[in-house]
């Protein structure tokens, strides 16, 4: 393992699923070697300051974003940080934590590329950015079971923020290297985890595994069920993995062992069958389900991250 952590950025609006996304990472490759921070915890006002002042929390000025950077660059030598917390239970603030970063280190928040300077701390760069009806029903849910509030009030609150999300949140996009969009099919309007397509952009920015040798044509009367074509994203050239939520577990582990061939460091990651704790998400009732999808962008974002280690 090198010196330093290897530090991996997932940035998007409130409640487009980076928590979701920083835990199964965190899973795969044990808690004992990652070290996980929220930007929030930057905040520079609680919540009764934030109502007075009439500011939203996804205003750059309503953010410690120096002290953010200041601490990036500490933790991406090796060094700890008494990093401030954020309850957003209480919307106050609790005493300090002292950090130290562990092998892999996962910031996830509102606000991560939004200086020079800490984007340059990162050695993968991923945005999320989930349809905006997608990511309404998931704040809507999130935060009357888990923060207190009614529906009206997470709306209202939404309609509130939507200037400083287009200002200042959404065009962070431009500086990842993937950015996720998990999306419900076209014939069902179920937003269930386990039934989600992605869409994966793929910068140029830093190296993918080549996915052409195991992608199909399809059907005259079907699209097959993963795709990889090229496109443009915010006016410049990508390539773009799409995987449906029908996929089945054969296609996923071509995909799989493409990444998994590509990359040594990845033995014991991987496996010949696939490795079973990708994907695994909790249902609305408690159940444990599979999604195919996630596991594929966990897998891919593993990679770069182990990939970051010889670079």
């Amino acid at each position: 393992m090198p010196q330093r952590p290897i530090i991996l950025g997932i940035v998007g609006d409130s409640a487009a699923g980076k928590t979701t996304l920083t835990r199964g990472i965190t899973q795969v490759f044990g808690e004992e070697n990652v070290t996980a921070i929220c930007t929030d915890d930057y905040h520079r006002y609680d919540r009764r300051q934030r109502a007075e002042l009439g500011i939203t929390a996804l205003h750059p000025d309503c953010n410690h974003l120096d002290i953010m950077q200041q601490h990036l660059s500490l933790l991406r030598t090796g060094q700890p940080i008494l990093k401030p917390v954020y309850s957003h239970k209480t919307g106050t603030f609790e005493a300090p934590v002292y950090v130290k970063p562990n092998k892999f280190v996962i910031v996830e928040g509102l606000l991560g590329y939004s200086t020079r300077g800490a984007r340059d701390c990162y050695d993968v760069k991923v945005y999320l950015a989930p349809p905006e009806a997608l990511r309404a029903k998931w704040k809507v849910k999130r935060d009357t079971m888990k923060r207190g509030y009614t529906e009206a009030e997470v709306l209202a609150e939404m309609a509130k923020r939507e200037p400083d999300s287009e200002q200042f949140i959404r065009p962070q996009r431009r500086w990842a290297d993937l950015v996720v969009t998990f999306y419900p099919p076209e014939t069902e309007l179920d937003e269930s985890n386990s039934h989600l397509n992605v869409r994966l952009v793929l910068r140029p920015t830093i190296p993918h595994p080549d996915f052409t040798e195991i992608l199909n044509p399809g059907t005259a009367t079907a699209e097959p069920a993963v795709r990889l074509e090229l496109d443009r994203d915010m006016g410049k050239p990508v390539d773009v993995l799409e995987v449906d939520g029908h996929a089945t577990k054969e296609q996923v582990r071509e995909l799989e062992h493409v990444i998994c061939n590509d990359a040594p460091n990845l033995v014991g990651f991987c496996s010949k069958d696939g490795n079973p704790e990708l994907g695994k998400i909790t249902g609305t009732t408690g159940e444990t389900l599979q999604s195919y999808p996630l596991a594929l962008t966990q897998l891919l974002i593993a990679y770069h991250m182990l990939r970051a280690i010889h670079q």
